[in-house]
């Protein structure tokens, strides 16, 4: 179990200025910011960040919308970091996340699901380190 976890809030959410508003539930459900930063993913680097799904159908829409537009990435900090944050996001499909998390606020489907969270303790290292490197933290 780590104490860290990485998140993208995702171009759905940004274009529709719900990042203010997803910044401040995941503060007051008690995470630090470690970093933070605005970028936009070129396609070549959303297609290697979600290498992983390469092989599947939904493969090429997933690198064409994560590179449609800016992105802020985080890596966040707390006890059972991971966990944690998983809860606080929600179910992928927002119909199926429970009230009140950050996918049943502000997502419109799977594919515009307004926020990624790590899965496990190992991705959020891997995750942290593709946007971040050590010269960039606090």
């Amino acid at each position: 179990m780590s104490n860290r976890t990485f998140t993208m809030i995702k171009p759905d959410a940004f274009s529709k200025g719900h990042t203010g508003a997803i910044l401040d539930k995941i503060i007051k459900a008690g995470f630090r910011i470690e970093a933070m930063k605005l970028t936009k993913l070129s396609a070549e680097k959303a297609g290697e960040f979600y290498a992983i799904h390469a092989a599947r159908p939904f493969y090429g829409e997933l690198v064409e919308f994560m590179s449609s537009g800016p992105i802020v990435a985080a890596i966040l900090e707390k006890e059972n970091a991971v966990a944690d944050f998983r809860q606080l996001i929600g179910a992928t499909d927002p119909a199926k996340a429970d009230a009140g998390t950050i996918r049943k606020l502000y997502a419109a489907s799977v594919g515009e699901n307004a926020i990624h969270g790590s899965d496990s303790d190992e991705n959020a290292k891997i995750e942290s380190d593709f946007f971040f490197n050590m010269l960039e933290r606090i």
